[in-house]
């Protein structure tokens, strides 16, 4: 599997996917579920962590009274 750091939203979600698929298909001898979990594990929390910062990031939008953007602080995703 890739870095997980470098993966993106989307890249992360996916290898995500595929392993709750392998893991529930109870297919992957017990090594290699364990191996996959934890992968998951570190997955499940960089997506938690992206998603938390683009919240971050949309709330930091700010509007003027005409309801124009006066101003947005970028998202640090690492």
């Amino acid at each position: 599997m890739s870095e997980t750091a470098e993966l993106s939203f989307e890249e992360a979600l996916k290898q995500l996917e595929k392993i709750v698929s392998e893991l529930e298909s109870g297919q992957a001898p017990l090594e290699k579920s364990l191996a996959l979990y934890e992968e998951g594990a570190r997955l499940k929390k960089l997506c938690e962590d992206r998603l938390e910062a683009a919240r971050l990031q949309v709330e930091k939008i700010s509007l003027s009274k005409t309801g124009a953007v006066e101003g947005v602080a970028p998202a640090d995703f690492s």
